[in-house]
């Protein structure tokens, strides 16, 4: 630098994108972490004291017609893996859930019920909503019709599973 030039200022020097892109970058590894533990922690079966069924037992019980077996997963799973033989289909999401699973259960809340899904945290939490409906005879499928932490679930046990005629 000449004599006659101040030497610049050090923040005049450094890139001012910088400081913003490293605040954007955490900004977005933090929103990025925070909904993963979000997408965790709903994948993670809640926490219940109903009676659990291997996928083997619940297709037992059901064909022998000791219960219910409820897939509560959606029309489009439904349609892609196909549903278990001998369960009734009723999409959890429906407005008339409990209406249509009374239903199912010939008017009787007290009907022995299980309840399957992909892996087991749906079933969970619609065991312990049902429970709070009223039903009292609620059963869960932990291990669902794709496996989980639970065990290998529905169809790597090569149980029967039926084409969805939706």
């Amino acid at each position: 630098m000449s004599k006659n030039k101040p030497d610049p200022a050090p923040d005049e020097t450094a890139p001012v994108g910088k400081t913003r892109r490293q605040f954007l970058l955490g900004g977005g590894a933090v929103i990025a972490l925070a909904a993963g533990g979000v997408w965790w922690q709903r994948r993670q079966p809640a926490a219940h004291d109903n009676p659990r069924l291997t996928p083997a037992e619940a297709y037992r019980k059901a064909l022998s017609g000791d219960l219910t077996l409820v897939d509560i997963r959606t029309p489009q799973e439904w349609r892609s893996s196909g549903v278990p033989v001998g369960a009734v289909q009723i999409d959890m999401r429906r407005e008339d859930f409990f209406v249509a699973l009374e239903e199912a259960l010939g008017g009787r809340r007290d009907a022995p019920v299980a309840v399957i899904c992909a892996r087991g945290g749906r079933s969970a939490r619609m065991s312990l909503a049902m429970k709070d409906a009223g039903f009292s005879k609620v059963m869960d499928v932990p291990e669902g019709m794709l496996g989980s932490r639970a065990g290998p679930g529905w169809i790597a046990g090569n149980l029967p599973v039926a084409r969805w005629e939706g």
